[in-house]
């Protein structure tokens, strides 16, 4: 896993979009390679996630949460026709909800989706790091369950 790690951080991406999209990509990569497991980016694909992530040490949190979060979040975008940006994660700044990127305002990968926004690579660090009462399965059902009386399902 820290091969990719290196290959990924010596990239320079053009958009927040494409390193969501690389990280992703490594992640099934991993997933297949060092886990035996098919990652294909389908609903049914986030128990299998859960899975890999259950068994990850809480090590480089910082490079799984990216890892495992930009697949888990590439799963939601594709459901849902979200779209990548960066914002400020709640609680973490005082705004009006406009994030002006300053240096006292950290940005992380924030998934939007009819106006709802998700902050999954901070679920996936929750997970590593709290344990199974933040399971990812559970998160996404409750996602779906409440994006599918707001959002409209791509074709």
């Amino acid at each position: 896993m820290f091969d990719s790690k290196a290959r990924l951080e010596a990239l320079n991406f053009p958009s927040i979009d494409a390193m969501i999209r690389a990280y992703a990509d490594e992640a099934v990569l991993v997933a297949r390679q060092q886990h035996r497991t098919l990652l294909d980016y389908s609903p049914a694909s986030v128990a299998a996630l859960e899975r890999i992530v259950d068994g990850q040490a809480a090590v480089d949190l910082d490079f799984q949460s990216r890892l495992w979060g930009s697949y888990f979040g590439e799963v939601l975008r594709r459901r849902w026709n979200g779209i990548w940006l960066l914002a400020a994660y709640p609680g973490n700044h005082e705004s009006s909800g406009q994030v002006s990127g300053g240096p006292s305002e950290p940005v992380i990968p924030t998934l939007d989706v009819a106006g709802s926004r998700l902050w999954p690579t901070m679920k996936v660090y929750r997970r590593l790091t709290l344990g199974a009462a933040e399971n990812l399965s559970t998160f996404y059902n409750l996602v779906e369950k409440r994006l599918s009386t707001t959002a409209s399902r791509p074709n």
